[in-house]
């Protein structure tokens, strides 16, 4: 751990805390001091933190039904003293709970590792680079930079704040959040709540920015000092899928009890060693002992193939979830825009349009030209560059505004390998400040001399308001600057005056506004994010100044003009919107962005048509109105919603609420939403959202946390990849599902059909031996079922629609099970009677079901041992019969599972390398079992086979011919499976005219 100081940090200046623990507060750690001292003082978390339940997991592999059926089973053997079965299903009941405790621990551990991936993460500053860190990779001297809707990440002691308050409830039980100051506090025992020059871990910022000096990490921060935590101690919850199963599992046991009475019923209740076998071989042949495992294990393998396409997945739900996603609602800038924002426009009234060359980031290389005109004719005339020497005095308040109503920096990188201009801060902001760079007046520049202005005071962004202000002084006159920027609406309506040129006049709006609105779609139209600038000078007192609220702050203003802002859409977006189309799914732009910028953007990323326009809509060639602001869409009531053919595909200057309205809307038709999110503010809509999408690089830490799924690339195309990936999991489950429980209805036919099998003391003969059975269920259909699990995404997955909840055991899976069942139980049967009655003499002996030579009974002195010897040795071939047509049919039928209708010669045999090899090694580990004294006559109760194989060869055979049969006339006479493709775009638009 690190030294502590000789007094507590707060009673600390901020330079001797800089010393004290070797950073700089400019520059930060450099990358490799970090790494040093995470090896040297440990990862920032809690002891035990997130950690996987070891007694949690266990206990649920032991109560499950499987375990009791096994358990049960054991005891009964043990009590008719046949050992031998007895041990091997105590055997197998331990290494199966085993198994399954190291597939769910590792599957556990898997999530846990991937929701520290999506954990809160912390922005710091290292080696003069802002970046995102996982809030465990914290050291002590990080310089920490946080803002509304972060989660602290460590103990820090303030250097900067501009309006930051913080909740503080987890530590102090102050419900009102605590306004925090950098000023040294002199007591050295002051009350937690009371030290405002510090941030502690797991407390939230409510409002404002700051940055402070991470001072204690792990154990050491005050939350590690009571040992309390937000994150909970079980890391994975179960899913509603396999709740179901598991309900699903007992019901099964249930009917294990039902058919085993059944069992004593027709043995007239002479419960001897012979009848309990055959009650422990039906009670095990209900049960499908591999698919919780197998369940667990294909999820795994979902989750981290998710992570490796930048979606991490914090609740397992999810997976579940998005195969049946209807309609996703995206944010614009940063998930379907690059977010390399460019400023590249700008209009002043009285004074003309402006243009901004230069287009490489966030480089301050580029010129700015006034787009010049002539006389009242407006002839074109050569645009005139911008230069500090020439630049308006509009102009020059335009920039001023620009730089500094803004937190973003803009840094050149130190060093030959690191040469390039990169930001800190907002995208837009870097974009305004690389603007102020270019006209040769960056905040540096209005900072020192002559104009050394000072920040006085600022007034966050505000996701209502769309607006954001600072207050400057400008101390070369003393008088202060009030600097707004933000959304054109909002910040019209903060002005009363225009600057036109080197004068003010009164705002005439009716004038005013037609063409302050006609530049603005022009830009608009361009794709462009357009910001309105505003700005006023006042005269008053400092005490005076900081007692301002932000409504008389921002009052009273001039406005100045607009700057458009240049955003390009990811090229991936388009593909994949057309993908969501194709696969029935309704895309939705939610944007605080102007109308005409968003639509500009829905049109070329194809969310909405290349014909649409807005005077188009108004003529009705349109079948409702695909582009609105959240004024309008909030204006109306639920009922009028309701009453809409299609919900609008645009929102613009879209608010949280709207967004929760818009869930709601279409939750009330029944669809299922995934929801994209970033801010603080979003929290509420990702809760209510089917699926909540938060952003991994720009996301809020309290959006991270209220989300499912996190994007680790906030790109729009991974929504599309993870919901394909979840449609792949879900149709995996239903082929394994279908493979596991169509075996295991052909094992309860086959035994139930077998109580007609009557010997000489009237006992029913088991066509099959419960090892036998165990072995089918564990060895031979579970590792097939893991490779259907694995299996690869059908290229028509995003070409069918999505799928209804609860679906998974859909009418055709059930008739699919029933059909193959019936099919297989019966071959099965027809060999296990061929060899009997056939080419046997028919005679069942006596006690057959437990011994190769049988037992004769003293109340039958008729019995002949030499014939009794010969009865049971056809009886155990007669099984090993019906064991290895369950095996090779079993195996074959995988790849019939692979498609619920193609027929199986249309499927590639070597791309599912896992089943494959699953089928090779299910039929060598069964070879074994036939042929090695005492494995096959003690424990599988069989014998070697010969010409018996002939008849399993034809049996799998008349099988799949059965197989291909039943799915000939399934593709046949069932409604063929929707494919979407060619209509999913005239459907998405229902177009009432579309050339």
């Amino acid at each position: 751990m690190h030294p502590d100081p000789p007094t507590p940090y707060h009673t600390l200046p901020v330079s001797q805390v800089s010393i004290h623990t070797k950073t700089d507060i400019d520059d930060g750690l450099t990358p490799q001091e970090a790494v040093q001292r995470l090896g040297l003082y440990g990862f920032n978390e809690l002891s035990g933190q997130g950690n996987v339940s070891v007694f949690a997991v266990l206990y649920r592999q032991i109560v499950n039904a499987l375990t009791l059926v096994l358990v049960i089973a054991m005891i009964i053997s043990f009590v008719f003293k046949d050992y031998v079965e007895g041990g091997v299903i105590a055997l197998v009941a331990v290494t199966n709970t085993i198994i399954g405790f190291s597939q769910e621990y590792s599957a556990e551990r898997t999530m846990e590792s991937l929701r520290r991936m999506a954990s809160p993460t912390t922005r710091v500053i290292r080696g003069d680079s802002l970046i995102s860190v996982p809030t465990r990779d914290i050291v002590v001297g990080d310089i920490m930079v946080f803002e509304e809707g972060d989660v602290i990440g460590a103990d820090g002691r303030l250097f900067e704040v501009f309006n930051l308050e913080v909740d503080e409830a987890l530590l102090t039980g102050e419900s009102l959040p605590v306004a925090k100051s950098v000023d040294v506090i002199q007591e050295h025992d002051k009350p937690l709540g009371d030290r405002i020059n510090m941030i502690f871990s797991s407390t939230i910022v409510t409002k404002g920015r700051g940055k402070g000096i991470a001072v204690n990490t792990g154990m050491k921060t005050e939350i590690g000092k009571i040992a309390k935590t937000l994150a909970s101690s079980s890391v994975v919850t179960r899913t509603p899928l396999q709740k179901k199963l598991e309900i699903f599992a007992y019901a099964l046991f249930g009917l294990a009890i039902i058919l085993a009475i059944i069992v004593f019923g027709v043995n007239k209740w002479k419960v001897n060693d012979e009848v309990a076998i055959y009650a422990i071989s039906i009670g095990i042949s209900v049960i499908p002992e591999g698919l919780v495992a197998v369940i667990t294990l294909t999820m795994a393998f979902g989750v981290r193939q998710m992570a490796k396409n930048y979606a991490i997945v914090r609740k397992l739900n999810a997976l579940e979830a998005l195969g049946s996603v209807t309609n996703i609602c995206s944010d614009k800038t940063g998930t379907l825009t690059q977010s390399k924002m460019i400023a590249t426009d700008a209009w002043i009234p009285g004074d003309g349009s402006y243009r901004i060359s230069g287009r490489n980031g966030f480089s301050p290389e580029g010129d700015i030209y006034r787009c010049g005109t002539s006389g009242a004719s407006e002839i074109e005339v050569e645009d005139e560059k911008v230069t500090p020497d020439n630049m308006g005095y509009a102009f020059t308040r335009l920039v001023q505004a620009s730089a500094l109503c803004n937190m973003a920096v803009i840094k050149k990188g130190k060093g030959e390998s690191n040469d390039e201009w990169h930001a800190i801060g907002d995208p837009t902001e870097s974009a305004l400040q690389v603007f102020a760079h270019k006209a040769g007046l960056p905040k540096p520049v209005l900072t020192a001399e002559p104009f050394k202005f000072e920040l006085v005071q600022e007034y966050a962004f505000d996701t209502e308001l769309k607006r954001m202000s600072v207050v400057c002084k400008e101390k070369s006159t003393d008088a202060y600057y009030v600097f707004l920027k933000g959304a054109t609406e909002s910040v019209l309506n903060q002005c009363t005056r225009i600057q036109l040129g080197e004068n003010e006049a009164n705002l005439d709006r009716e004038k005013f506004e037609p063409e302050l609105y006609s530049e603005l779609e022009k830009l608009a139209n361009k794709g462009m994010r357009v910001l309105s600038l505003a700005y006023r000078r006042v005269i008053k007192t400092d005490v005076e100044i900081l007692k301002w609220t932000r409504e008389k702050a921002d009052a009273d203003m001039i406005f100045l003009g607009l700057v458009g802002i240049y955003d390009p859409p990811r090229p991936e977006s388009k593909a994949a919107i057309q993908k969501c189309f194709g696969a029935g799914i309704e895309v939705h732009m939610l944007t605080g962005d102007h109308p005409a910028t968003a639509a500009a953007i829905a049109k070329e990323i194809g969310i909405l048509p290349l014909l649409w326009s807005p005077e188009l809509e108004h003529e009705g060639k349109f079948n409702s109105q695909l582009v609105m602001t959240a004024a309008q869409f909030d204006a109306l009531s639920d009922e009028e919603v309701d009453k809409l053919r299609e919900l609008p595909k645009v929102i613009a200057r879209c608010s949280p609420d709207t967004k929760v309205k818009m869930i709601d809307a279409l939750h009330r038709r029944n669809k299922y939403v995934a929801m994209t999110g970033d801010g603080v503010n979003d929290s509420p809509s990702l809760k209510k959202a089917d699926v909540g999408i938060a952003m991994g690089l720009g996301g809020s830490d309290v959006a991270k946390q209220a989300s499912d799924i996190v994007l680790s690339d906030d790109n729009f195309a991974t929504i599309v990849n993870a919901i394909s990936e979840g449609r792949r999991i879900f149709s995996n489950i239903q082929k394994f599902i279908l493979h596991l429980l169509s075996g295991n209805a052909a094992e309860i036919i086959t035994l139930i059909i077998g109580l007609s099998f009557i010997d000489q003391d009237g006992i029913s003969i088991n066509p099959m031996s419960p090892l036998q059975i165990l072995f089918l269920n564990m060895v031979t259909s579970s590792p097939p079922a893991m490779g259907l699990g694995v299996e690869r995404a059908s290229k028509d997955i995003m070409k069918y629609p999505p799928r209804s909840k609860g679906e998974l055991f859909s009418w055709e899976i059930i008739f699919d099970m029933i059909y193959y069942g019936i099919v297989l139980g019966g071959l099965s049967l027809v060999n296990f009677v061929i060899v009997i009655y056939a080419v046997g003499n028919g005679d069942l002996g006596q006690n057959c079901n437990s011994s190769p030579t049988g037992v004769c009974t003293p109340n039958n002195p008729t019995c002949n041992p030499a014939a009794l010897e010969i009865a049971c040795d056809q009886i155990y071939r007669a099984r090993a019969t019906t064991f290895a047509t369950f095996t090779f049919i079993l195996l074959i039928h995988a790849y019939n599972c692979r498609s619920l209708r193609d027929p199986i010669w249309t499927m590639k045999l070597y791309d599912n390398k896992i089943l494959l090899w699953s089928v090779f090694g299910g039929l060598l580990t069964a070879i074994p079992t036939f042929y090695i004294p005492g494995l096959n006559s003690k424990v599988f109760k069989q014998l070697g086979i010969g010409y018996e194989w002939g008849l399993i060869i034809g049996a799998v055979i008349i099988f799949e011919i059965f197989v291909e049969v039943y799915k000939f006339f399934k593709r046949k006479y069932l409604k063929p499976l929707e494919i979407l493709e060619g209509e999913g775009f005239k459907r998405q638009y229902s177009l009432n005219e579309y050339p």
